[in-house]
């Protein structure tokens, strides 16, 4: 579910920066070897506070968001005020948090590629982005560059449910648009995301010895699986798509199953495909559950089912000439580089902060195989992306 188109080719003159590589491999190390598995990202938030002011950020704010998420810190919004009066200010957001497993993370560098030891994720989701905040804020500084006023927005729990953005204090923030850095690859921009709904399914059936009497049972098992037959699962069409990816219950193998509790998402770059597909699914445990017939040995009881439907994100769609846009496709041209404009997959923070009226796209930040023990990120494309935010600031 991927579609791009590139910008057009460089013109005129390079405009590219020198970055410190060196710098910035050793901010990255940094990052990723500091713990922060969701809900426990004090420890690199106490790390970015320091940095940042060392760099004299203009303010440094942590929101109460924590009382929400769970958290052990909130959300963090820095500022530093531009000194160039022909740009608009913009923001630049990562999240702190990592995918397990994230405990003790060792980071390997062979040549320009750094991986982790082996036993962990390396950490460059997101703190790929992260660190190329840090070398671009103190490249700024040391050379004396006029830019744009700078927020930075770093959240915490993006990876169990977007809830430091869900959660984020949308009032402390004033740019009007900015640029999320989370995704993978190198100079793509994702300018649209689906909508999404959880689903979860519990039916109940009635529990028997299925040696003795299976008859005087109702099979919770079955019953879904005959639900789920009628339920189309992976690409619907091509905007669409729908899957079941967990399923508990059950005693033992000597019992009729009585509950059965199914986890499920559904997607759509269209609300009303969102809705119709997720309808589909409740229709299809309705009918099975209606149209059980039940034997003289199970009396009065009846399955039934409860569904749960939770809004996970809202859907991300960026016009090609909105601002957000035309920046980073000037910032390419300035800086000799090529993007792609990608639709995408899967929701992040910017689905929410672009339901709050930040425009937001997604830059790629060179990250590869996250979620993963092999995940790895190559020191140019940190560089890379370094410097399209050096040409989106200045």
């Amino acid at each position: 579910m991927l579609s791009s188109f590139c910008s057009p080719p460089a013109k005129g003159i390079n405009m590219k920066v020198e970055i410190n590589r060196e710098r910035l491999a050793t901010t990255f190390t940094e990052l990723c070897e500091i713990d922060s598995p969701s809900k426990k990202e004090a420890e690199v938030a106490a790390y970015l506070k320091q940095k940042f002011s060392d760099l004299s950020a203009d303010s440094i704010y942590e929101d109460n968001s924590a009382a929400q998420t769970g958290a052990d810190c909130g959300n963090l919004i820095i500022t530093f005020t531009g000194s160039h009066p022909e740009l608009e200010s913009l923001f630049f957001s990562c999240h702190m948090d990592t995918v397990g497993p994230a405990n003790g993370v060792e980071v390997t560098r062979t040549g320009d590629i750094f991986t982790s030891k082996g036993d962990t994720i390396l950490g460059s989701d997101d703190k790929s982005g992260i660190a190329a905040i840090l070398e671009l804020i103190t490249s700024l500084k040391e050379n004396n560059i006029p830019h744009s006023t700078i927020e930075i927005i770093l959240t915490t729990c993006e990876e169990i449910g977007l809830l430091g953005a869900k959660s984020l204090d949308y009032g402390k923030v004033q740019s009007t648009y900015g640029y999320a850095l989370d995704a993978t690859g190198i100079n793509q921009v994702i300018i649209g995301a689906p909508t999404a709904n959880k689903i979860k399914i519990s039916v109940k059936g009635a529990a028997a010895h299925a040696g003795l009497n299976p008859e005087a049972g109702i099979n919770a098992l079955s019953l879904t699986a005959e639900a789920l037959s009628n339920i189309t699962v992976g690409k619907l069409d091509h905007e669409s798509t729908r899957n079941f990816g967990i399923i508990n219950g059950g005693a033992a193998t000597n019992i009729v199953p009585e509950l059965i509790t199914l986890y499920g998402e559904v997607r759509s770059h269209s609300p009303k495909k969102l809705t119709q597909y997720t309808r589909e699914v409740l229709d299809s445990f309705n009918a099975v559950v209606d149209s059980w017939e039940g034997q003289q040995t199970t009396g009065d009881a009846r399955p039934s089912f409860e569904c749960d439907i939770t809004d996970d994100y809202p859907v991300l769609k960026l016009e090609q000439n909105s601002p957000v846009v035309t920046r980073i496709e000037q910032a390419s041209v300035k800086c000799g580089k090529n993007i792609q404009f990608i639709i995408a997959g899967g929701g992040s923070d910017g689905n929410i902060f672009t339901s709050h009226g930040l425009q937001t796209a997604i830059v790629a930040t060179g990250m590869n195989k996250v979620h993963t023990i092999d995940e790895q990120l190559d020191l140019n494309d940190m560089v890379n992306l370094t410097e399209l935010l050096h040409a989106l600031t200045t």
